[in-house]
């Protein structure tokens, strides 16, 4: 089969950096899908592991975290799906991923594709979907009746994969204000109109822009990038017993000492964490890409598809992850379809 990786880690302009190559299909067993991969997304995650995942000497690594296909063959174990079935998952960041012709997952954390998006539109969502969704009702505990009327969410660069996610998802289900983030005038346009009801700009002091937005505080901080160069701004501006959740990696270390005086707890949060060490409840994962499949269908949610980059290889891979390093994209670029 056709599959895009890498034999050396490290720098995306390098030569070969990520190459053309096949590989032999692998076969489905116990809880595995055999999924046949249509359309893919890239997010800041490829690069990272790109950037810093040595493979085994003479094997190639392929990574990709966020695909659309179709069931080929199951495992003897599978109960969720059947072959024929229309799926999308974001995978699993120990196994090989959905840079190939053909993937292997698990089926609880793979869901049905919803009907109303293309492969492309799909293929934009779950990684962010789930990241987005474990944020708020698993790991700040937000209720998704719409009941937080009292709660003030700030999201930290709210423009890139998850925040317009977690905008939407905050927006339609939480019942709280949501403020987002951002710094150029394309950014702030789109979060507001996935539902954000106040933009600030996160080059400038977050608490004096909460205070000039009219805001004394938040309940909530999720911070997806730079959260060690915003941090003291963070503490400032969450009210006492404020809870702060973040998914990126801090080039400084944060004092959590700081957290102490206001009684913040700090979350932390990795899609991955379920799949890694087969937790007892990794199917919440099949259970939430499906019930966020269905809120699609109703219109609930919108994709987030910024820029289609063509097929699925190597050449186009390399310009997607180039982008995606300049930390500047607006939605999620993604790719669809091998060509013979």
């Amino acid at each position: 089969m056709k599959a895009i990786g890498y034999y050396q880690a490290g720098n995306i302009d390098a030569i070969n950096a990520l190459q053309d190559i096949e590989i032999a299909t692998p076969v489905a067993t116990g809880h595995d899908l055999l999924i046949a991969v249509q359309a893919i997304a890239v997010n800041p995650v490829d690069a990272k592991v790109r950037q810093a995942r040595q493979p085994a000497e003479g094997q190639p690594n392929i990574i990709g975290y966020d695909a659309v296909g179709t069931v080929k063959a199951i495992g003897d174990q599978v109960s969720l799906f059947k072959v024929g079935d229309k799926v999308w998952y974001a995978g699993d960041i120990t196994r090989q991923g959905s840079n190939a012709e053909y993937q292997l997952v698990d089926e609880r954390i793979v869901g049905h594709k919803p009907q109303s998006l293309t492969d492309a539109q799909a293929a934009a969502l779950p990684l962010t979907i789930i990241t987005a969704w474990e944020i708020l009702f698993d790991r700040l505990g937000l209720p998704k009746d719409g009941s937080a009327t009292d709660a003030r969410i700030m999201i930290i660069g709210a423009a890139g994969g998850v925040g317009s996610i977690l905008v939407q998802l905050a927006a339609k289900l939480t019942g709280a204000k949501v403020i987002a983030t951002a710094s150029r005038q394309q950014s702030r346009d789109w979060v507001l109109s996935l539902g954000a009801d106040v933009v600030i700009d996160h080059s400038k002091p977050l608490s004096t822009e909460l205070n000039n937005a009219g805001f004394d505080n938040v309940t909530h901080v999720i911070s997806l990038n730079h959260t060690d160069s915003h941090f003291d701004e963070i503490v400032a501006s969450l009210q006492p017993q404020g809870k702060i959740a973040l998914i990126d990696d801090p080039l400084q270390p944060i004092d959590i000492m700081k957290l102490k005086l206001k009684s913040i707890s700090l979350h932390w949060e990795l899609m991955f964490t379920r799949s890694m060490f087969a937790t007892d409840d990794m199917i919440a994962q099949h259970q939430l890409l499906n019930e966020v499949s269905q809120l699609i269908d109703a219109g609930t949610i919108k994709s987030t598809l910024g820029e289609h980059y063509g097929h699925i290889n190597a050449a186009n891979l390399t310009r997607a992850h180039q982008q995606i390093e300049t930390n500047t994209s607006v939605g999620k670029i993604v790719l669809e379809g091998f060509v013979a």
